[in-house]
């Protein structure tokens, strides 16, 4: 019979804690199927439409293999100048009924981000970008009257932590009126009220206006629910960068709607996500005719080198999971 004593028990004990307590803390991950789907409606019939759509990227925190899509065309594929995003370009004649439909269907393992990254972003130059403004998004004026009174410690984590709070106090996650949604930190600043892209435009501001590098990255949230179902609207989230500590990430519309994961939101990023592209004030590849593109999540299209209102594309986006 196999006797252990008091000392091999506690050991045991002891290490059973240390291997469930770093099971716990572990990053999750999460593999699933996601179906991008869009269709341009309201079109004037028999013209050419040039269209873009975003391929979602693989990095540190997803790998991401298409599988196939489904165009009315043969597609090209390129990148932004700027920030490397890859796109499908496209220029297809608008049916009788002046529709276009487009599909592609990605296999995706998305990863929980704990923490700093250093996967991509590290050269000078493209740090140095994400210091500067965008059009909506000012590194001076209105947002850093946010900041008046108040003292900002000098270390960056804990700055950026302070710009954070301040963002989350003043603003609430409310769609029930119109305005939101353009990511406009001026207008943030006036309504008190926005969806992600107003939130984290505000923190971007406020980060890049003290010299901490911010970058706006935009995707969709995929519902927590395990299974399959249809992925509505878009989401976005921040990262800024300590000098020497890689990129951390934010999710400050997430801690708005659940108080209780303020902390983790703050460092930290479900995998119940996927990233579609970075930045704004996008020129496509190839460059479009019409204005930068503030971002990139549903397809941009042009007509004779004018956008195509937004309103005429709907999005019907699927997921599922993958054992």
């Amino acid at each position: 019979m196999l006797r252990i004593g008091f000392g091999g028990v506690l050991a045991f004990l002891v290490l059973t804690t240390a291997r469930m307590q770093a099971a716990e803390e572990a990053p999750k991950s999460r593999t699933f199927r996601f179906t991008y789907a869009a269709t341009l409606s309201g079109l004037p019939p028999a013209r050419n439409v040039r269209i873009w759509l975003p391929i979602p990227p693989t990095t540190a925190e997803q790998d991401v293999k298409l599988l196939y899509h489904t165009f009315p065309v043969k597609a090209d594929q390129g990148a932004d100048p700027v920030y490397g995003n890859k796109m499908f370009s496209l220029e297809s004649p608008t049916g009788s009924d002046g529709t276009i439909h487009l599909e592609a269907t990605y296999l995706v393992t998305r990863r929980e981000v704990k923490g700093a990254l250093n996967d991509r972003d590290t050269d000078a130059d493209k740090v140095k970008r994400f210091l500067q403004p965008d059009t909506l998004v000012p590194i001076d004026g209105k947002p850093l009257e946010l900041l008046k009174g108040k003292t900002l410690p000098t270390d960056t984590m804990e700055k950026a932590r302070v710009l954070y709070d301040v963002v989350n106090n003043h603003m609430k996650y409310d769609k029930s009126k119109p305005g939101w949604g353009r990511g406009d930190s001026a207008w943030a600043c006036d309504s008190h009220f926005g969806n992600c892209t107003d939130f984290h435009s505000l923190f971007i501001s406020l980060a890049r206006a003290q010299k901490v590098p911010a970058r706006f990255e935009i995707g969709f949230s995929i519902p927590t629910r395990k299974g399959m179902g249809e992925v509505t609207g878009y989401h976005c989230w921040a990262f800024f960068r300590p000098s020497d500590k890689g990129w951390v990430p934010v999710d400050i519309s997430e801690a708005n709607k659940d108080p209780k994961l303020k902390d983790y939101y703050f460092g930290n990023l479900t995998a119940d996500r996927i990233t579609m592209t970075t930045g704004r004030d996008l020129t496509l590849a190839p460059a479009q005719k019409g204005p930068a593109v503030n971002f990139l999540v549903a397809p941009y299209a042009e007509v004779d080198g004018k956008p195509v209102p937004a309103d005429r594309i709907k999005m019907k986006n699927h997921y599922e999971d993958v054992k």
